[in-house]
């Protein structure tokens, strides 16, 4: 590993970090407010992920176009300014949707990034090293964050603005690269040309979609887990959700550091097992009714996911590299991803409203009786989670990609 790596392990965990914490923070926001109904949670996550589809024809460019160490300092400040906004009592929805700006910048760059500062045979191991990293991140951003939250919104909000800043300083130690020539034209028109030249390759089809079902998964399970919790193992608060969750991040962190040797890029399609095993240990969470049995199934399809997720990001960054640009395919990753996250996350909240608030509301039910409406859902969409997880799984694999000695997707 280049030692060039660590001052980015440092910056992005210290990113993560952040954008959990303010997560949890406007979770135990909203946890705290009557008056906010049971959509909101789902409509931050939305507002977040939009800005990685409206932007993506522009943000893998901007990432390609100028050193990628310079994008990661301008993408914290916009994250800090939305914290900013966030302490200044601006309308969350508002706010951590210009937080999701900054991350939809970001995200090109820190992935972008790795190619540049590592070789072929060690980009699965710095990969794990950011997912393993990044995840950690998230395990303590969201138990921290979601503790100091329950104590003071403001406090977490203060620490998640300093927290933006000290990983924009730290990433002045990654040393900027050469960046590539800017292409002209429109830049939509670009993008929809990118989309094509990608998808010639099955290599790239098959780690697009896989990333895509990956993340709509992720989104959909911590939605159903911030409902599910509270009725199904009695959790009360921000912090025992958060503390729920870590189980999901710590097996995602195992996962990641098991899969180097046992899925090369070499042999991208073994990923495919994970992903059959993370459907299964959804379709078994579904059944689960207390805390422990809860935690092993969360800590399974982490493990699961981990092994899933890793290979496929190292394969799009090469095959990124060696064509269209690695921030261009990072931000091309993003905007399928966020797209399958929208709907993911989008076809939740309007079941939710349907079959939830709409059944509580018009039946005047009782607390004890909208509990269980709450329970019998939730369990329901966990169970036709898994399911789909398998399908799509099983689709995807039906056009195996190529062989890693094949041609890369031509470069313009």
């Amino acid at each position: 590993m280049h030692k060039q790596i660590y001052p980015l392990l440092i910056a992005q965990f210290l990113s993560a970090f952040a954008d959990n914490a303010i997560l949890f923070t406007v979770i135990a926001l909203v946890m705290q407010s009557a008056q906010l109904a049971t959509w909101y949670v789902p409509a931050l996550q939305s507002v977040f992920l939009i800005a990685f589809v409206v932007l993506a024809p522009w943000v893998g460019s901007f990432a390609d176009h100028y050193a990628k160490s310079h994008v990661l300092i301008i993408a914290n400040l916009v994250k800090a300014a939305g914290t900013g906004l966030l302490l200044m009592n601006v309308e969350p929805l508002i706010a951590y949707c210009l937080v999701g700006i900054g991350a939809a910048i970001y995200s090109p760059a820190k992935y972008g990034i790795l190619p540049e500062l590592t070789h072929h045979d060690a980009l699965v191991k710095a990969n794990s090293w950011i997912e393993g990293s990044t995840i950690l991140a998230i395990l303590l951003g969201m138990v921290i964050g979601a503790k100091v939250a329950d104590y003071s919104i403001q406090w977490a909000l203060i620490g998640t603005l300093v927290l933006f800043a000290s990983s924009a300083l730290v990433t002045l130690f990654i040393p900027a690269q050469a960046s590539r020539k800017r292409q002209s034209g429109s830049k939509i028109k670009l993008f929809s040309q990118q989309i094509g030249q990608f998808f010639t390759s099955s290599r790239s089809r098959f780690a697009i979609l896989s990333a895509s079902l990956f993340w709509a998964t992720a989104a959909t399970i911590r939605i159903i887990i911030i409902a599910w919790a509270p009725v199904v193992l009695m959790s009360q608060n921000a912090s025992e959700v958060a503390e729920l969750t870590l189980f999901l991040a710590i097996g995602i962190i195992i996962g990641s550091a098991l899969v180097p040797r046992m899925i090369p890029l070499d042999f991208l399609t073994r990923a495919r097992i994970p992903a059959y095993f993370m459907g299964l240990f959804i379709i078994l969470m579904s059944f689960t009714e207390s805390l422990w049995p809860a935690r092993a199934a969360l800590f399974a399809i982490g493990t699961a996911g981990g092994m899933f997720i890793v290979p496929i990001n190292a394969a799009l960054q090469e095959l990124g590299q060696k064509s269209i640009g690695s921030g261009c395919a990072v931000a091309l990753q993003g905007f399928f991803q966020n797209v399958a996250m929208l709907i993911a996350v989008g076809s939740y909240t309007y079941t939710a409203s349907v079959f939830v608030d709409d059944v509580i509301r018009t039946e005047s039910l009782s607390a004890l009786a909208a509990e269980a409406v709450t329970r019998t859902f939730t369990a329901n969409i966990l169970l036709a989670l898994g399911i789909i997880v398998l399908i799509a799984t099983y689709l995807i694999a039906l056009h195996l990609p190529e062989p890693k000695t094949s041609p890369s997707p031509k470069s313009n």
